[in-house]
């Protein structure tokens, strides 16, 4: 089998912009899907139909590499493991992520969202222990076979990948290196920079856009030898120099607003002088998480 063996993309549709996802296939000595697309049966047909086109059958799939726990991305994953019982990978941490207790996420969404003063402190209690209850119905965290450290790497199918760990969109999100090809997920998207959610209101909020530096400076080290970038939405692009540095001005914007707010209510900016922003108060963590979300169902950068 050749080093570089074909990619199939299967697009699935999802329910907010930019309205679809993307899963990869890797035509290896045993299948590789990268990535599990959407929940729902819909989804479900959609991945047989494009592995059917590829001359494939669910149960043919022997290993599937998750970049991260969101449902457009492990959507598929329980009905992948009862059909065809592949090797799951993730990165490090993503079990713990997905065992969090409801009841202790639940108070820390709560004091966190009491502390900045969000008018409606349950909405977002609500939303976070659903988001972890959705999460871990896509991806039972029993279903992982192998969690990766940052910069491990991992034969796959006759393939070497090397996990690189791009926080920022996902707490524990991983782009999957193989040769001159990036398997990016979340992290490197040509139309839009993805929304900084991190953890959402959980703790460690506050690390969001320091974090998302953090994946941004582990792409830049590898992009010279980047050939292809295989991202979760958007198309397949070569130029992941640009898109890094894109979005690094988008964070420093980003940035620039929330000192703003901060000073239009009054409030430091809290924000070191520097591109790179740490440990940033509360306030202006919330505020980059509502641009963010506004970001995420208009489809734009944020």
């Amino acid at each position: 089998m050749t080093a570089d063996p074909p990619v199939h993309r299967i697009e699935f549709d999802i329910p907010w912009p930019p309205d679809t996802a993307y899963a990869y296939l890797l035509d290896a000595d045993e299948l590789i899907l990268v990535d599990a697309g959407a929940p729902g049966e819909t989804a479900t047909d959609t991945l047989r139909e494009g592995l059917a086109e590829a001359g494939y059958e669910l149960s043919d799939i022997e290993h599937l590499l998750i970049t991260h726990p969101h449902t457009d991305h492990g959507g598929q994953v329980a009905t992948i493991v009862e059909a065809a019982d592949p090797v799951v990978y993730t990165l490090s941490g993503v079990r713990k992520r997905l065992t969090r207790d409801p009841d202790d996420l639940a108070a820390a969404v709560r004091r966190n969202a009491v502390e900045v003063g969000i008018p409606d402190p349950k909405k977002e209690v609500d939303r976070a222990v659903d988001s972890l209850r959705r999460n871990r119905n896509c991806l039972p965290p029993e279903h992982i076979d192998i969690e990766l450290a940052p910069g491990e790497t991992v034969e796959a199918g006759g393939l070497t990948f090397e996990a690189i760990h791009v926080p920022g969109h996902q707490e524990n999100q991983a782009a999957f290196r193989h040769g001159d090809r990036l398997f990016a997920g979340d992290t490197a998207v040509e139309p839009f920079r993805p929304a900084a959610l991190h953890v959402g209101l959980d703790d460690g909020c506050r690390e969001a856009i320091d974090a998302f530096h953090r994946g941004l400076d582990a792409l830049e080290a590898v992009a010279p030898a980047i050939d292809c970038v295989y991202p979760g939405h958007g198309p397949v692009f070569e130029d992941l120099p640009t898109v890094v540095e894109r979005d690094r001005e988008s964070l420093e914007t980003l940035a620039t607003d929330c000192r703003r707010t901060l000073a239009d209510l009054g409030g430091g900016d809290g924000l070191r002088g520097d591109r790179r922003p740490h440990r940033e108060p509360r306030k202006t963590t919330v505020h980059a998480l509502r641009v963010s979300r506004r970001a995420r169902t208009t489809g734009t950068a944020g």
